[in-house]
């Protein structure tokens, strides 16, 4: 598994903004959606395309566009959500699919509750979007799930990790049989015994969607 921590000053501008607890909801969506792009550009470094004939104005030329079968972006529900359209303002012709997973806050494990995929991911490159990398075990879920399903190469997009959630994700994954690359604006210090990042910036979901 790779690991590619998006290190840019405008990058670390929007996080702080969105760590800080004074960041209203619609300030938090709007730095999330602009974060998420500066994110995409970073991760869709190694998009499948293809050589495209075309001519200009003034000559024949040779560009690319993207391969078919066309990347498939799967938000994690429900923070997951908020991440989406600045994804797609990166990808406007990729597909979409939708994970409902679930941690619960007990056992700190993750259960699926929403599945809305296309029938064949065979040899998809998919995008799992979700704001934590915390724990990590739903993320490993997720990708396995793609994986399972068909899925060839996946890249997940977090706004911040922790160290416990990679190593997680590491050892889950380790024989899943696909590259896997995780785009980060940060790795932050630690979990708490709850199971957030430190020092984070709280529940992501919760903030987008102005639950306090």
């Amino acid at each position: 598994m790779r690991v590619h921590v998006a290190d840019h000053p405008l990058i670390a501008h929007k996080l702080t903004y969105l760590r800080d607890r004074r960041t209203d909801t619609p300030t938090f969506r709007r730095l999330t959606d602009e974060l998420v792009t500066l994110l995409a550009y970073e991760a869709t470094r190694d998009v499948r395309v293809t050589p495209f004939d075309i001519e200009t104005p003034v000559a024949p030329t040779t560009g690319i566009h993207l391969s078919t079968p066309k990347p498939l972006v799967v938000p994690i529900l429900r923070a997951g959500l908020g991440m989406l359209d600045g994804m797609m303002r990166m990808l406007p012709t990729a597909e979409v699919g939708f994970l409902g997973m679930l941690r619960n806050e007990e056992t700190l494990q993750a259960h699926t509750y929403a599945n809305r995929l296309p029938d064949d991911l065979d040899a998809r490159q998919c995008y799992v979007l979700d704001p934590m990398l915390a724990t990590g075990g739903t993320l490993a879920a997720a990708i396995r799930y793609l994986v399972e399903r068909g899925a060839d190469d996946i890249t997940a997009i977090t706004l911040l990790s922790a160290p416990e959630g990679i190593e997680r994700l590491q050892a889950d994954l380790a024989d899943v049989g696909a590259p896997v690359t995780v785009v980060t604006g940060a790795i932050d210090e630690r979990l708490n015994d709850q199971g957030y990042i430190v020092p984070g910036l709280g529940d992501a979901g919760d903030r987008l969607y102005g639950i306090v």
